[in-house]
């Protein structure tokens, strides 16, 4: 991050420090508390001798305790590395082993999960805890030698976010530290004036923290809230009464959530009066249905602001309050207008040719917070762009499925299915949910000479190596997975095997 960048949030920091910042079930946090826990995670770090450029592992909870970490590893011109604290015991293990950072921060209520504190241990990383009644526990001194081993640094990159990714396992992306800071600032175009000075300030109103900080869209949520000086009411999940609570008792201008939580609200019915204080609503991660939108605005009066990003680049269009007024009558079903300094095109998937504004194919991006800037990045989306720069997405040009907000490769779910003993071949399709968008569903064959397992047991196997969203809503043993001529297994035949068929997401 700039210098301005980082001296904007010590400003903030500095200004109030019995002020609220952040709320957390009923509780405030100050800027006082989290400007003490940000300077004691600096003095470790700085003592344990790991300088700016460092890769800093944060698990990354909804909770206040991780709000700290983030502010120190960005002031302090070091990288952040998200840690998702969702995965599995074993899988996040295995993930801290990877990573090789020389510091790892978690919040007391990770540290409590044996597998994760062994891996970060044995790591001989500087490992630190926040806890609950606001303290900082060094749980272990930085092991010497570690500085000087591979990875140690990531000079230049602000932020290596954690994706599942379109192209198989899951993998982190390096953000560069100039590109992330545009993207988080980026969000500034649906705040409203921020005064006629630049100087730090602390502002009035709640912004509702609800997506995960572990995903792109929540952690420039959290940065976004804390450079602009708001307070922030941190939510660890998304809970229909909770998230109504909160609107009701902090009278928020703007909320966001993605449209499947955007449909359990509306679904819920709440009396017009609970979302009086709403301007607008903004969401994206995924497709929102236009019906759903107008629907909602007819009900409570409120817009729905759908943006469109991605791990790589950020937020890069979205829906202003002047252009829904104006436009969203002609131009429905749109995620938006691309961001000033955003170019974007489709092309055609086979020629890669670049198609004239209108034309339907896979959406090329341009600008300052796209990949080095200059070039034209190709997305896996298929989209339509008007003369305008408004922004239509129709699609993917790939087999990822999109579970309320979240990406879900098939590959990922059908080796862990196939790695069932029981198991002798998988297959997965994506079957429309009208509240995630999409859903996925597995069929499989048996292993010869052994018995069907119960879909219990394969559930249960499958909560143990994959994060609850990747989880298959409905399981289908089979004697043959359906086939093309080309022995490849059909989507379309696929997804027939389940018409009928009840599919109850579990819980995640």
């Amino acid at each position: 991050m700039s210098a301005d960048f980082r001296t904007t949030l010590e400003g903030i920091l500095a200004i109030d420090p019995a002020a609220p910042a952040a709320e957390f079930e009923g509780a405030w946090w100050t800027w006082g508390d989290l400007a003490r826990l940000k300077t004691a995670i600096d003095e470790n770090i700085a003592a344990a001798g790991i300088g700016p450029g460092a890769r800093i592992g944060v698990v990354l909870r909804n909770r206040p305790e991780s709000i700290p970490a983030v502010l120190s590893t960005v002031a302090g011109a070091r990288c952040l590395v998200t840690i998702n604290p969702t995965y599995p015991d074993a899988r996040l293990a295995e993930d801290i082993e990877k990573l090789a950072t020389p510091a790892l921060i978690a919040a007391s209520l990770d540290w409590i999960r044996e597998p994760l504190a062994a891996a970060a241990l044995a790591s001989g990383a500087l490992c630190l805890e926040v806890t609950p009644q606001r303290e900082l526990i060094v749980r272990q001194q930085l092991r010497q030698g570690r500085l000087e081993q591979p990875g140690a640094y990531a000079p230049g990159i602000g932020v290596e976010m954690l994706t599942s990714g379109t192209t198989g396992t899951p993998k982190r992306i390096p953000f560069p530290a100039a590109s992330f800071e545009k993207a988080v600032m980026s969000a500034a175009v649906f705040e409203a004036s921020r005064g006629d000075d630049d100087a730090p300030r602390l502002r009035g109103g709640v912004q509702l923290l609800v997506a995960p900080f572990a995903h792109i869209g929540g952690l420039q949520a959290l940065l976004n809230t804390l450079v602009a000086g708001r307070k922030g009411c941190v939510l660890e999940k998304f809970r229909v009464e909770t998230f109504l609570d909160a609107v009701r008792r902090h009278r928020p201008k703007v909320v966001s959530s993605p449209p499947a939580a955007l449909k359990m609200i509306f679904d819920a019915r709440p009396p017009r009066e609970d979302l009086a204080s709403l301007l607008a609503w903004r969401t994206g991660t995924a497709a929102l249905d236009p019906d759903l939108a107008e629907a909602f605005y007819e009900a409570y009066g409120v817009p729905v602001l759908q943006n469109y990003g991605a791990t790589e680049f950020g937020g890069v269009a979205g829906w202003t309050l002047p252009d829904f007024k104006a436009q969203w009558a002609t131009r429905r079903g749109a995620v938006g207008r691309l961001n000033p300094g955003i170019e974007g095109r489709t092309v055609d998937a086979e020629t890669g040719a670049p198609q004239p504004p209108g034309s339907e194919g896979v959406l090329e991006l341009r600008g300052a917070q796209v990949g080095d800037g200059k070039s034209w990045l190709r997305t896996t989306d298929l989209a339509l762009v008007d003369d305008e720069q408004f922004l239509w997405i129709k699609g993917r040009a790939d087999n990822v499925i999109v579970r309320g907000g979240f990406k879900v490769q098939p590959h990922d779910i059908v080796t862990a299915l196939e790695a069932h003993p029981a198991v002798r071949e998988a297959a997965v399709a994506a079957l429309p949910d009208a509240r995630l968008g999409h859903v996925p569903v597995a069929a499989y064959i048996p292993a010869s000479g052994v018995e069907a397992p119960g879909e219990a047991e394969v559930i249960a196997f499958l909560r143990e190596r994959l994060l609850p969203y990747q989880v298959p809503v409905k399981l289908l043993a089979v004697d043959e997975l359906p086939r093309t001529d080309s022995m490849k297994v059909s989507q379309p035949m696929l997804r027939e095997l389940f018409l009928g068929q009840p599919a109850t997401a579990p819980q995640a």
